[in-house]
Formats: structure tokens, sequence, C-alpha cells
């Protein structure tokens, strides 16, 4: 094997078993306030340090028709044309729970990014970045509120 290819092949298997590569379930919990509306759309990304869009975990509510309603979200993850592959559901009742679980790398907790959920339900008015969690360890299982639409969201690292 030449020497150039040698270190291609060591060099990725070094990134295949570093920490970088370890990955872990996440779950979010997103319980709703009982608003008296429809069924909410909520959308669950993440976001890095720079509050750059780093991937959805999550849409709650089919219809493409109403994304743009999560503003914040539509408008950091335009460019993302998978950003919906698997990770779509019904939209959420008034007074219910939203769970999805995720993987997340290891190397994103307690490195600056968050879990943002943005809410909207028809007739009633938007709420881009209702929740905005840091993914630490220290917030793993820490309720936090919402505005008009989510009484509380926690994610748990397993």
């Amino acid at each position: 094997m030449s020497k150039p290819l040698l270190s291609l092949v060591a060099t990725a298997c070094a990134l295949a078993f570093s920490p970088l590569a370890y990955s872990r379930p996440v779950t979010l919990t997103a319980q709703l306030k009982n608003y008296g509306g429809d069924g909410a759309y909520l959308a669950a990304y993440l976001t890095d340090a720079k509050g750059a869009y780093v991937r959805t975990l999550w849409v709650a509510g089919g219809k493409a028709k109403y994304h743009k309603h999560l503003s914040d979200w539509y408008r950091l993850s335009a460019g993302d044309a998978k950003r919906l592959d698997g990770v779509t559901g019904a939209s959420v009742g008034a007074g219910r729970t939203l769970k999805v679980t995720a993987d997340l790398a290891d190397a994103l907790i307690d490195a600056g990014y968050e879990i943002r959920i943005d809410a909207a339900a028809e007739d009633m008015r938007d709420s881009p970045s209702e929740v905005r969690i840091p993914l630490t360890k220290a917030n793993a299982g820490k309720p936090q509120t919402g505005k008009p639409y989510i009484q509380s969201a926690t994610f748990q690292l397993q």
C-alpha cells in the first residue's frame, strides 16, 4: 500500500473510533398548554454556538404550506433539502405531549449547541424559538418554560 493511501486509511480509522464519532439518543418532550386552538405545528431543531442551523430533529404537522409559520426554523433551514426526511408527524393538540428521540453526537453536548422549538397554530399567532434549551448535561431533565403554546420542554440524555 502506498504511503499516502496508508495515511488516509489510518486517519479514517482514527476518526471512526474517536470520541467525536460516538452518539447517544436524546429524548425531547414538549408538554403543550391548553391554549384553546387547533393542533399546533412544532419544529424542533438544533443550532450551533453562533445560532446557525445544524439539523431538524422533528416537525409536528405535515402540511408543508403551514411550515412557513415556524419562521425561525423555516428561515434557518431553508437551504437544507433533506430537513424533513424521516422527521415529520401529525400536529400536536392543545394539552397533549410531543415526545421524540434523535441521535446526537456526544461532541455536541456542552459545546454551545441549543435545541429550539418553534410553534404555531391556525388562526393564532406564531411563536418562533418558543423554547430554547442549551444542550448541556446540566440542563438534561430540567423543564424549560415556553411562551403561548408550550407549557414545558425537557430533554433526556440516554
